[in-house]
């Protein structure tokens, strides 16, 4: 049974890749353990631009004042809030990583703007990084910047990292532009390796006792694959380009619909954190069962089988099916 895949130019065992998220990635240990697992490629916690900017500002600033002090007070650096792993010890998590384990190491970059943080891919590159997944999380709340502009940003920040590195890069996108069939297509032909659908934004809640703002972190379900589903189903076999699936994927039947649509790869966090590493061989198990039990030879025979431009009727890809959906949907008892 041939399960590999490859994604980004590598060739993967699997589609299962680890996605990214601190709690898993940041250990070292658990890094073989997802190896020895099944996985077939991990993608780093992200490395965010604040980190660095903020970085760059202690460094300015210890450099610049108290030079008269004494040799040891240089020693001191205030310890970030937020931030887990700095800028230094990412890039020596990479290197560590790839001596550690034999599977790819796709490191994370999150950022919102275009800057000097861009630049710091090429030392992601140096470090051992097989790959670079782009992570833009922008929510634009200035009433002026218009659609396109907004769309250009993720362009430009695109076309900055390419011109640093040598290595694939693909880009973690969110649901919410007007045309998502047209962002594609342009991010594809400013050269991006990846599309990974989709980021899903951690919202924030109210507090209504403390009157406070909170972050409440809910780990993705089952239904939140349809929406990514569908959209690799329709890019694929229109554009050039690998495809990550990341978001509700709990089983071994998800990963399979959604290799039937067309991704490359499916991302698995939310589960694992629900169910410890070991079930990244679950998940594959499952996978092996079903291709056996339906007569599959290998996961390039069934990707992209289901996908739209493979569907005799296109339209349920479409608002035809969501009319279909709507008119034929019967409550569990009856509403009088």
């Amino acid at each position: 049974m041939d399960i590999t895949t490859n994604y980004l130019g590598l060739q993967l065992r699997s589609p299962l890749v680890v996605g990214a998220a601190a709690p898993l990635t940041e250990d070292l240990d658990n890094l073989k353990r997802m190896e020895d697992a099944g996985a077939a490629a991990v993608v780093l916690h992200s490395l965010f631009e604040e980190q660095l900017r903020e970085e760059r500002l202690e460094l300015q600033h210890h450099l610049e004042y108290g030079t008269e002090s004494f040799p040891e007070a240089l020693t001191y650096f205030p310890e970030p809030e937020v931030f887990h792993v700095g800028a230094s010890e990412y890039l020596k998590h990479i290197s560590q990583a790839k001596k550690m384990v034999n599977m790819p190491i796709i490191a994370s970059l999150n950022g919102s703007t275009i800057g000097g943080w861009t630049h710091y891919a090429k030392e992601l590159e140096t470090a051992g990084a097989d790959a670079l997944e782009l992570n833009i999380y922008n929510i634009p709340t200035n009433m002026d910047m218009t659609g396109e502009q907004v769309e250009q940003n993720y362009i430009s920040i695109l076309q900055a990292v390419k011109s640093e590195v040598n290595i694939p890069v693909s880009i973690k996108l969110s649901p919410f532009f007007s045309n998502m069939a047209n962002m594609s297509k342009k991010l594809v032909e400013a050269g991006v390796n990846g599309l990974v659908l989709f980021n899903r934004f951690y919202q924030p809640d109210i507090n209504i006792e403390e009157l406070e703002v909170v972050t409440n972190v809910l780990l993705s379900t089952p239904q939140a694959m349809r929406l990514p589903m569908r959209w690799i189903a329709i890019l694929y076999g229109r554009l050039e380009v690998d495809f990550a699936a990341t978001s509700g994927v709990q089983k071994g039947q998800d990963v399979i619909k959604m290799v039937m649509a067309g991704a490359n790869v499916t991302q698995l966090v939310g589960t694992l954190l629900r169910h410890g590493i070991n079930h990244i061989q679950v998940i594959e198990n499952e996978i092996i069962h079903w291709m056996e039990e339906h007569e599959y030879e290998s996961i390039a025979q069934m990707r992209g089988s289901m996908s739209q431009i493979n569907c005799p009727d296109e339209s349920k890809f479409e608002r035809a099916q969501y009319m279909k959906a709507i008119q034929s949907y019967k409550p569990a008892q009856s509403l009088v």
